[in-house]
């Protein structure tokens, strides 16, 4: 299982890399790539779950680890819709397939907005396992912040997800971030005040 989750990572990835040395360095059809490493520091517990993503005009290519389950990869494609003028907005309809400790297939949806310093960013998908119905199951992670510098946001955010177990279905936490060219390192500490508090710490970049 871990030689077929690497070998579907290296075409994923490696493709990726093919096209972006055919691609221009600039210019509205060159390649854009945002590489992310989330840092989960729970009680008793760590992984991280790095995410992929490359997009090149309408065409998003995504690829995620450790994120549907543990141990398991999942591959994505999608659809960039962009516009407005003061409300900004991308949503991108994908499809992604799943594989390790869980098999099966998901359709999602990632949704940005931004509004005069406000963003809301939500990325969801519905996992339907191959194996049994019971396994179906509804994710999210979404994040409500306000930037009052290009380079410093902060907000409130949430998660439902199955690669961690807490007291709670929906991981409620609050959010600081910062960057510096294309770097960005944001911070999260989720549910203060309950029986299980945690620490997440993403880094980002892009390129």
């Amino acid at each position: 299982m871990k030689k077929r989750i690497g070998s579907f990572l290296f075409f994923a990835l490696g493709g990726a890399f093919v096209f972006a040395q055919e691609a221009p360095a600039s210019g509205p059809t060159a390649w854009q790539f945002n590489a992310h490493a989330n840092f989960y520091f729970i009680p008793d517990d760590f992984f991280i779950l790095p995410v992929f993503q490359a997009d090149k005009n309408k065409l998003h290519l995504e690829a995620r680890y450790n994120y549907e389950d543990r141990e398991t990869f999942s591959a994505w494609i999608g659809y960039n819709f962009q516009g407005g003028n003061k409300l900004e907005y991308t949503i991108t309809p994908m499809l992604g397939g799943v594989v390790g400790r869980s098999d099966g297939m998901a359709p999602g949806l990632e949704v940005t907005l931004n509004f005069k310093g406000f963003e809301l960013y939500s990325e969801g998908e519905v996992y339907l396992d191959f194996q049994t119905e019971e396994n179906h199951y509804l994710y999210n992670w979404s994040d409500l912040t306000y930037s009052p510098k290009d380079w410093l946001w902060f907000g409130i955010s949430a998660q439902r997800t199955r690669v961690y177990q807490t007291a709670l279905d929906i991981q409620r936490g609050v959010l600081i971030g910062a960057g510096l060219k294309n770097w960005e390192l944001t911070t999260y500490v989720y549910n203060l005040g309950f029986e299980d508090p945690f620490v997440l710490v993403s880094i980002s970049k892009q390129f």
